[in-house]
């Protein structure tokens, strides 16, 4: 199976003591974020999961504990931005990222890892033309590291335009105009431009627009075949293959202004205040009423096969 960690917040960036402590005793508790008396208990242990996924904007304080990680398979996604802390006010010092990134791509691989730059957004600060500099410069940097790079345009979400009034749509002409300039660069620099969710527009320019995570990113990612259920449900627009994340909403304190889940910076805080980096639960702790249920859980390698074969 596939274990997800970042769609709902940040484990690596502000949980890391509590995943490795759930490593250690090999199972972790999720809420259903609709029924939060509906607990799924996952076991951790590379015989069931045959790849986690990440998503953060700052591994680092994961690196003291990347042993625990040394027999799981993993995908790391590293969103690097070029905003400012108007925008993402607790996200780590980009140069720093960059260099953390270039640190994670020598442990896991550059098969293991991808660059997000999203989502983009255009204001007078933040024009059409500091986002390809930007774009441009940390491409360079990370040369190498990885063959991915991933964008998206902002989505207006009830939470974003709450947290974020002042966001605008990005208009077709100006996704056209920045995809087209980004494939260009992104292959300049050995790296296949994805767009998230953004349908096929792209793929005229030479964009790969069949999905940011797909099976067959953690299959390459892993070197073996998975033989996966269908695809668990998710946007209409979205192709990746998400599932089992052990997160929870309202608890990113990167507070960026553009982020769908968080609620409120004050509900963030709140929540906070009741993680315990020693409970099952990454927010609070069992209830009397819980109904916990174990998850059916094997693994999805097909031992038969190996992705090399194809080549």
């Amino acid at each position: 199976m596939i274990l997800n960690t970042g769609q709902r917040t940040d484990i690596p960036a502000f949980y890391s003591d509590w995943f490795a402590n759930r490593l250690k005793e090999g199972f972790v508790c999720v809420r259903n974020p609709y029924n939060p008396k509906q607990v799924s208990r996952y076991r951790l242990s590379p015989s069931v999961v045959d790849c986690i996924g990440f998503c953060t904007k700052n591994p680092s304080p994961m690196f003291r504990y990347m042993d625990l990680l040394k027999d799981y398979g993993q995908y790391w996604f590293v969103t690097i931005t070029p905003y400012g802390r108007d925008i993402e006010p607790n996200v780590k010092d980009k140069h720093e990222l960059l260099e953390d990134f270039k640190k994670l791509s020598g442990i896991v691989g550059v098969n293991s890892i991808g660059w997000r730059f999203d989502p983009i957004f255009i204001t007078e600060k933040y024009t059409m033309e500091y986002h390809l500099r930007a774009f441009e410069a940390m491409a360079s940097a990370l040369e190498g590291y990885t063959g991915t790079a991933v964008i998206s345009f902002i989505d207006l979400y009830p939470k974003v335009r709450r947290n974020f009034p002042e966001a605008k749509e990005v208009s077709q002409d100006q996704r056209l105009t920045l995809g087209k300039e980004m494939v260009r660069i992104a292959s300049a620099h050995g790296m296949t431009l994805r767009p998230c969710a953004e349908g096929t527009d792209l793929s005229r320019f030479g964009a790969d627009c069949s999905g940011c995570m797909k099976l067959s990113d953690y299959e390459k990612a892993i070197g073996k075949r998975l033989n996966a259920p269908r695809k668990p449900g998710a946007r209409a627009e979205c192709a990746c293959y998400l599932s089992c994340d052990i997160g929870a909403y309202n608890t990113c304190r990167h507070l960026c202004r553009y982020c769908y889940a968080n609620a409120d910076p004050s509900l963030v805080i709140a929540q906070s205040r009741l993680h315990d980096p020693l409970s099952p639960f990454l927010i609070g702790n069992y209830e009397p009423d819980d109904i916990i249920t174990d998850a059916q859980q094997i693994s999805w390698v097909d031992t038969q096969k190996s992705i090399f074969e194809d080549v």
